[in-house]
Order: structure tokens, then C-alpha cells, then sequence
């Protein structure tokens, strides 16, 4: 189940996102935050030690018996902005940011890993009729 936290005025459409859930079998929950730019520059500074804002963070719980698998924070000012850039709908973007973030709860890191991060974005996206994954757009 998702937990969502919206600290936006955004309206959220959660059905592709438990989705995403249901494809990856996950059987712990999951809380999403949506926040403003401001608020994840905050968290990104606090928790990372980078001074900007981004589009998702990640923070897993794998160590603590009977909690949620984590949180993933999302930008909703980020994602507007690379929605409106790359012409597909705010929802895409949201889960698209979604896969990114439940993955690296799930473990998977693209910045060490011999592209199996990358490989599982894809099929999810193909499955799920999405855009152009996070780390396909960086790379």
C-alpha cells in the first residue's frame, strides 16, 4: 500500500503508482511525499550534502522489522518542469520518478551497478506505457 503524503495543491492520480507496486510484488508499504522544490532542497541538503534541488529521494527502512520499505519524496515543481519540457502528462513524470525512487528502495543503485537498474526501469516503462525513464534521459 501506499502511504501518500501531498503537500501540494497538485491532485495526484495514485492507480498507475500502485501499479507499479503490484508489478514489482512488493508486500511492504510504501510512503510517497510530493513537495515543493524547496522542501526536497532542503532534504537533499540535509541528507545528501548537495546544495539544489532534485526531482526524487529515496530512504529506505530495510533495517527496521515491520516498518515500511521507505519513503520516496518527489519535487512536484521538478516534475511539472520536465513534464512540461518533454511534452508528456504530470502523472507520467510522477510515476516515472516513482519506478526510480521504489527501485533504489529495493536496493538497485545505477551509479555502481552493471546496468541492472537500468534494465528493470525499462521493462517496467514498457509494461506500464511510459516515457523515457530518469536514468535513459541522463545517460
Amino acid at each position: 500500500m501506499i502511504f501518500l503524503t501531498n503537500e501540494t495543491t497538485q491532485n495526484i492520480d495514485t492507480k498507475i503508482l500502485n501499479d507499479i507496486v503490484q508489478k514489482l510484488d512488493i508486500d511492504r508499504d510504501v510512503e510517497l511525499l510530493i513537495v515543493s522544490n524547496q522542501k526536497i532542497h532542503k532534504l537533499n541538503r540535509e541528507f545528501r550534502g548537495v546544495d539544489k534541488p532534485t526531482d526524487v529521494l529515496s530512504f529506505p527502512l530495510n533495517d527496521i522489522a515491520n516498518a515500511p520499505l521507505g519513503s520516496i519524496v518527489i519535487s512536484i515543481d521538478k516534475a511539472k518542469e520536465v513534464a512540461d519540457k518533454l511534452r508528456h502528462s504530470l502523472d507520467e513524470e510522477i510515476a516515472l520518478l516513482f519506478i526510480h525512487g521504489l527501485l533504489h528502495l529495493l536496493g538497485y543503485d545505477h551509479e555502481v551497478d552493471n546496468g541492472e537498474m537500468r534494465a528493470k526501469e525499462e521493462e517496467l516503462i514498457k509494461e506500464l506505457n511510459l516515457p523515457k525513464s530518469l536514468i535513459v534521459r541522463t545517460t
